[in-house]
């Protein structure tokens, strides 16, 4: 929008003074602001209404976890974490382990989070992810068991939010699943009394030549990688009379207040579908284009996942640019 971010010819008192007037005038009437962007059907970081925000993904960032993930979307930021240990399996489920998931939004993340209270969309968000992970099916508990009704894997995954710059979901749900799938769990048996203990050479050689997913950690010991299966992927959209904005940042998120989050797995399987009250109403029509928008975006970070999955060796980022290229 040139009346608003064009900066006349002049000296630099000059620039300075408009970039002031513009960021009063962005502070003191933030609707009305971005509301001389949509007219011209354009953000005012850019980007146009349909294209989400420089995303890039990383894994293995957390040399002390058992499988980690940063991701950023435009600034929002978020750490996955996977810490595994031994349980009791439940006896209803004698052969599976379970996925406890905890996410956190630190005071350092944003203004709006005080310290010392817990942030209310922290529950929300943490209660939408266990959602999201266990409708898809993306892991089978199966593959978290040790020795049937004996012994499981009990996988903690732990999502901070550094950066809550909005999409928090999209975000969050891309570096569980990025943690996930660089989960190596280490390679165990059971004994005749019943202890878990790292498996013998002969067990872990037999081990390794069944499955190609065998790794060695850096202490030499045998683990296995988790294998996963459909992929969840979210997608966030704010609405404003007839605009629908993909990826909104928080600015956007906050003044526009109509939010709708959908959520997919790698088929194009609808998961889930969040609109959290707003002013507007969601249309038919509305949904059917979140829903395309959300399609176009599964295959956008398929692509980042699956290329950082190849090149996580070689300990290079993956990342995607608003033109939908991926960069490395």
């Amino acid at each position: 929008m040139a009346a608003a971010t064009g900066a006349p010819a002049g000296g630099g008192d000059d620039d300075g003074g408009r970039e002031m007037e513009i960021e009063a005038f962005r502070r003191l009437y933030p609707l009305q602001f971005i509301e001389r962007f949509l007219a011209e059907n354009i953000r005012p970081d850019a980007r146009r209404l349909d294209r989400a925000r420089p995303t890039s993904l990383s894994l293995g960032t957390v040399p002390t976890a058992d499988g980690s993930a940063l991701v950023k979307i435009g600034n929002t930021t978020m750490l996955a974490g996977v810490k595994v240990e031994v349980m009791t399996p439940a006896a209803e489920f004698p052969d599976q382990g379970r996925i406890v998931i905890d996410f956190q939004m630190p005071p350092i993340c944003s203004p709006l989070v005080r310290p010392g209270r817990p942030a209310e969309e922290a529950s929300v968000i943490s209660e939408q992810l266990s959602n999201a992970l266990t409708s898809s099916g993306i892991v089978d508990l199966r593959e978290l068991s040790i020795a049937a009704g004996k012994a499981a894997w009990m996988a903690y995954l732990d999502v901070y939010c550094l950066d809550a710059d909005g999409s928090l979901l999209d975000a969050a749900l891309f570096a569980s699943v990025g943690a996930l799938a660089n989960l190596d769990i280490p390679m165990v048996s059971v004994t005749e009394e019943g202890k878990v203990v790292p498996a013998s050479a002969s067990t872990e050689r037999q081990v390794s030549h069944a499955t190609k997913d065998s790794v060695l950690s850096s202490n030499g010991a045998q683990r296995r990688q988790l294998k996963l299966r459909k992929m969840p992927v979210a997608l966030t959209c704010a609405l404003y009379k007839r605009y629908l904005l993909v990826d909104p940042t928080a600015e956007e998120e906050l003044v526009l207040r109509t939010i709708i989050t959908v959520i997919l797995d790698s088929s194009g399987h609808l998961i889930s579908f969040y609109k959290p009250g707003g002013e507007a109403v969601a249309m038919t029509s509305t949904v059917m284009d979140c829903i395309a928008k959300s399609k176009y975006r599964m295959q956008e970070l398929q692509n980042i996942f699956e290329e950082a999955i190849v090149m996580h060796a070689a300990g290079r980022v993956i990342s995607m640019d608003m033109d939908g290229t991926c960069v490395r």
